[in-house]
């Protein structure tokens, strides 16, 4: 199970909730708006990371069912963000375009209703009003089987107002912009002349040159007793000690990067990825390289479609988010692992999901 909203829009209704947002023009296609984007890349506070081969998925004894089996990837060289994307850089991207999110939006009920079960119920008018979920922590211990005792929608919620409408970014320009959707993060990255990564691309750079470790930094986790990345410290989810340093997101960098130098690929946010999201896909690919003799699978895009079988409606479409967030805790989740991977609608945004991009290691003769 993962910190993250693992419940699709229609499993909260049947709790008396609305969750998240339709993007009605674009979400309904499958499709990223839009916007001008730049004409050349700037790759200042990108890094190149040398493609290679390394070994996807976990069979650790903390990996998740949908982690594995383990197969061997090759992946060509590609440019990363050596962060997320901040605030102060998202704040650019909409300032240069009068970009709209997701969550800025009204939920149109005529197309929530084509991704909930027949005979689910119009939420009230208040719940179809702008906004997104925000982490409300509770006072006592709760059933962690439940993510409505800890996630609330909030009207007024957005990448300005990250906690709630009266909540505001004013301080923390360098910190991960949140409140994103899939469809935000691929309009930024288009944008800026990027794209998102691939699940094998992000996973191959997370790791930062590590061979069969548990973290992109070894196996312990807190090596001699420090801490390595923003995570949930206490208990889970109603008593945060803030041992890190951090009862939210931390500005980008706060913690040591991995080996290639990229921050934040543990922990702080999640961050999305350009792949369907099924829960079998590393079992499908492994036995279609079998099946093809082909022992190993280059540039991999990810699956053709979504399944994820803990939704009541398990095609209903989800992008795979990697990397945890300061909401992981090993009483609940341990996302911050390379391999760990969740399923999210593409127009759900939340208080703890995030991005980074990339671009294609062409040579500038090529472009």
């Amino acid at each position: 199970m993962s910190d993250g909203i693992h419940f699709i829009r229609f499993d909260l209704l049947r709790l008396g909730m609305a969750l998240s947002m339709v993007c009605v023009l674009n979400s309904a296609q499958g499709i990223a708006p839009k916007t001008s984007g730049q004409e050349t890349t700037d790759r200042s506070g990108m890094i190149l990371i040398e493609g290679g081969k390394f070994t996807m998925g976990s069979e650790d004894e903390m990996a998740l069912r949908n982690e594995g089996p383990r197969r061997p990837v090759r992946v060509n060289s590609f440019w990363i963000d050596e962060t997320p994307v901040t605030n102060t850089q998202f704040h650019d991207f909409v300032t240069a375009t009068a970009y709209v999110t997701t969550a800025e939006k009204p939920v149109d009920w005529e197309e929530l209703k084509k991704q909930v079960p027949p005979g689910t119920q119009r939420p009230p008018d208040e719940m179809l009003q702008p906004g997104s979920l925000a982490f409300t922590p509770p006072s006592s211990p709760v059933d962690l089987r439940n993510m409505a005792n800890w996630w609330t929608w909030t009207p007024g919620t957005d990448w300005k107002h990250p906690q709630g409408p009266n909540s505001n970014i004013d301080g923390i320009d360098d910190h991960p912009v949140v409140q994103v959707s899939w469809f935000d993060a691929v309009a930024y990255a288009d944008w800026a002349g990027k794209r998102l990564p691939t699940e094998a691309e992000w996973e191959y750079a997370a790791r930062g040159g590590q061979v069969d470790k548990r973290y992109n930094w070894g196996d312990d986790f807190m090596p001699e007793g420090k801490y390595m990345a923003n995570t949930f410290t206490g208990q889970f989810p109603f008593e945060n000690s803030i041992a890190d340093g951090f009862a939210s997101t931390s500005p980008v960098k706060s913690f040591p990067p991995n080996g290639y130098g990229l921050y934040d690929m543990a922990g702080n946010v999640w961050n999305w990825t350009a792949d369907f999201y099924r829960a079998d896909a590393h079992l499908l690919a492994a036995r279609q390289s079998k099946e093809s003799g082909e022992p190993c699978c280059t540039n991999p895009t990810g699956p053709e479609s979504s399944w994820d079988p803990t939704r009541g409606m398990p095609n209903n479409i989800e992008r795979v988010a990697k990397g945890g967030s300061f909401l992981c805790h090993e009483s609940y989740c341990a996302s911050y692992r390379p391999s760990a991977r969740r399923g999210t609608p593409p127009d759900t945004g939340s208080g703890h999901t995030g991005f980074r991009c990339v671009t294609d290691a062409i040579a500038e003769s090529q472009r």
